[in-house]
């Protein structure tokens, strides 16, 4: 299973006739190239579960809210999906989207809410040590730059020492693995299996993530 070049090429006049009238009279392109979008996203799914338990999968509309949108054109050039794991038991999120020239698969937490992002940040006030191996270990490296994207403060968080020596992990409002693909990367035979051994690479990240927010300071579960 991969993606088609004709889906990559929809995708490519998509953004450069964004209009309505354009759109209607392409329809079944974009039909053709949806169903080959929805059957990646599917196979994507189906490998995860070999090795992860996932909860729930959105694939999100190619129609743009334009309502308060400086940008008014109505559709997103690009096919993007998600995967969540599952519940409060396993924490984390999967990522991808296709779009020429800037496709990219992401796994991690984007914009935790006040009450995970504490938790987290707490731990990391305490010992840096478990995280900074995730960062370190060789597959993280390899797929993924051995960092976190995604925005942060531009100082410590209220509470928190400005010198403390994992300030850097402190100042981040969400914790995100980012890998980008080229066209060629998209088109390739082995995609799909590049997608997976991605994800597998979160895999100790989650398992850590998952430990942190279940219990509380004292490693005492929250779970009911």
């Amino acid at each position: 299973m991969q993606i088609e070049k004709a889906t990559l090429q929809y995708l490519k006049d998509l953004k450069e006739n964004n209009n309505r009238d354009w759109f209607a009279e392409t329809k079944p392109n974009f039909l053709k190239a949806q169903t080959n979008a929805k059957e990646f996203y599917a196979a994507i799914r189906k490998t995860l579960e070999k090795h992860d338990t996932i909860d729930k999968f959105k694939l999100f509309r190619i129609y743009r809210d334009v309502r308060f949108s400086k940008d008014k054109t109505p559709y997103q050039p690009h096919f993007a999906g998600s995967f969540s794991r599952l519940g409060k038991e396993l924490r984390g999120g999967y990522y991808l989207r296709i779009r020429p020239g800037e496709s990219f698969l992401a796994g991690g937490f984007w914009e935790p809410n006040k009450e995970d992002l504490l938790r987290i940040r707490k731990e990391i006030e305490m010992d840096d040590a478990k995280i900074r191996e995730i960062l370190k270990n060789k597959n993280y490296v390899h797929y993924f730059g051995g960092k976190f994207e995604g925005a942060e403060l531009k100082s410590a968080p209220r509470g928190f020492d400005k010198t403390h020596p994992a300030v850097d992990l402190l100042r981040k409002k969400g914790f995100i693995a980012v890998r980008n693909f080229t066209d060629k990367e998209v088109l390739a035979p082995d995609f799909l299996s590049e997608i997976d051994k991605s994800y597998k690479a979160l895999r100790p990240f989650f398992d850590l993530m998952s430990d942190i927010l279940t219990t509380n300071l004292n490693g005492e579960s929250l779970l009911d």
